[in-house]
């Protein structure tokens, strides 16, 4: 077996005497070894900057150094964004015909209608950009960045409902306690910023839709310095970060060194390494106390920058001051930064539904991407844009002349990259002539998630964890890097 497609250490716990024997002499081999090249660093202290697990050793030659995800929960309908399908119109009310279903399932809200009848769009679509790509009339500031897009029309699922969905997006399982993306970028890529976590979620607040859990953004198995940390909109931006009433900075100094002198005493006696990432993060909580308020202060940003991102950008926790606000991490180092805008659960008044997501997210969405680019960092930023499933172009319940609904689909949805080493103005990928299923190019979740890694540097096969008696990874034993997509 070659050991050298995994990575992360080794549990020490349940060990064989022979195999205590053979690692415990390996390990005085290798202080004799490193005594020998250079005895001043042997015992020097290991802290300092967080390269990760690779120790900066990247396995490919990395084009992103850091990923803004735009999570769209709720499933936005292709139909009504990115897959232009005039059949659907020229069909509508016409039945599902057998050929396209092929009897594939059918979520209980709608497997039990006596009737499955097609949905044309209400909206219009319209070319765009070299390639003339088709895009939805609801979007028209993400049509005049499409030049800078790759749309991928052909993802695809395994899962039909929102929870292991958007968890199998998220963590590379449908079944919760994995890590979540940010968290496995965090441990193999460590962090570019000391005072700020590694990775920062934003949600956008008051959307009343699917439920969002920590646990999208939680660390699993992993050491639980690498989970995700919520910034909120409002006067703590991170809870129980500030000092309560009565503590002073300097007493609070203080009671950290007192803290991690017995934390180190623990450290000493029981060798956990979970007594060091506990020190670690009451550090990083002391350090923070100044960094985030100066990162979530958008005072300083020029007039025109808030034009850029629309009327909302002034607005603390909008999906447009999010946006900004993602811009100002990347810009101070952050890896991950996670935005989830829920809402896009459309079952039925779709076209009142999407039209106010549209209007909500569409201009900040394609401004991160022109003001990323103005400040030079579009091309080591990947950008991100998509939920966690589609709709179905059958309408759920009554089909009217002016409205309809869509209920889940995961056989086929789109999303789109930009920057971070994909090829830009590309459409990757083909439904059918009624966006039900895959005609061309398919995309399964795993194969997306493999092909970030890769444009971070990362293969996906090699950033693995040891956990319960098996190596885990993100893209547990599938996925494969899409190489088209790479620039």
């Amino acid at each position: 077996m070659n050991n050298q497609i995994c990575t992360g250490p080794l549990p020490a716990a349940v060990l064989s005497r022979r195999g205590f024997l053979n690692r415990f002499g390996m390990g005085l081999g290798g202080i004799a070894l490193a005594n020998l090249i250079s005895p001043a660093n042997l015992f020097a202290s290991t802290r300092g900057a967080d390269h990760g697990i690779l120790n900066g050793q990247l396995h490919f030659p990395a084009k992103a150094k850091r990923v803004i995800y735009l999570f769209m929960a709720g499933g936005p309908s292709q139909m009504e964004t990115f897959d232009y399908k005039p059949v659907l119109n020229q069909r509508n009310g016409e039945q599902l015909p057998a050929s396209v279903r092929m009897g594939q399932r059918l979520t209980g809200m709608s497997g039990n209608q006596s009737s499955l009848p097609l949905a044309g769009s209400k909206f219009g679509f319209k070319q765009y950009g070299k390639n003339a790509t088709w895009i939805c009339d609801l979007l028209p500031h993400t049509a005049k960045v499409v030049d800078e897009l790759c749309i991928v029309r052909s993802m695809f699922t395994e899962a039909i409902n929102h929870d292991p969905a958007i968890t199998f997006l998220q963590t590379g399982s449908e079944i919760s306690g994995r890590p979540s993306i940010g968290s496995w970028i965090h441990y193999g890529l460590g962090s570019d910023n000391e005072n700020l976590p590694s990775f920062v979620v934003l949600i956008t607040p008051g959307k009343v839709d699917q439920p969002l859990y920590a646990r999208l953004w939680g660390s699993g198995f992993l050491p639980a310095q690498h989970q995700g940390v919520q910034f909120r909109s409002g006067k703590d931006a991170v809870l129980y970060l500030s000092n309560p009433d009565g503590i002073t900075p300097e007493s609070r100094r203080l009671l950290l060194d007192r803290l991690k002198d017995l934390h180190a005493h623990a450290a000493e006696k029981l060798g956990d390494a979970d007594v060091d990432a506990r020190i670690g993060q009451y550090e990083m909580s002391y350090r923070m106390q100044t960094s985030v308020p100066e990162v979530m202060d958008l005072s300083k940003e020029s007039e025109a920058t808030f034009e850029l991102y629309g009327p909302d950008a002034k607005k603390p926790g909008t999906f447009a001051a999010n946006c900004l606000l993602a811009r100002r991490l990347a810009e101070k180092g952050v890896k991950f930064i996670q935005l989830y805008h829920q809402g896009w659960d459309q079952h039925g008044g779709l076209p009142k539904g999407i039209s106010v997501q549209c209007k909500e997210t569409d201009q900040a969405s394609a401004a991160l991407i022109t003001d990323l680019k103005q400040r030079g960092m579009l091309d080591d930023t990947l950008v991100i844009w998509g939920g966690e499933f589609g709709r179905t172009s059958y309408s759920q319940g009554k089909l009217t002349a002016d409205d309809y609904g869509r209920d889940h689909h995961p056989r086929c949805f789109s999303m789109w990259m930009a920057g971070g080493g994909v090829k830009p103005g590309l459409v990757y990928g083909e439904t059918d002539d009624f966006s039900y299923n895959i005609a061309k190019d398919g995309v399964h979740v795993h194969d997306f998630q493999a092909t970030m890694l890769r444009l971070m540097g990362v293969d996906h096969e090699r950033l693995t964890y040891f956990f319960q008696g098996r190596r885990f990874r993100l893209t547990d034993v599938f996925g494969k890097v899409v190489e088209p997509l790479l620039a």
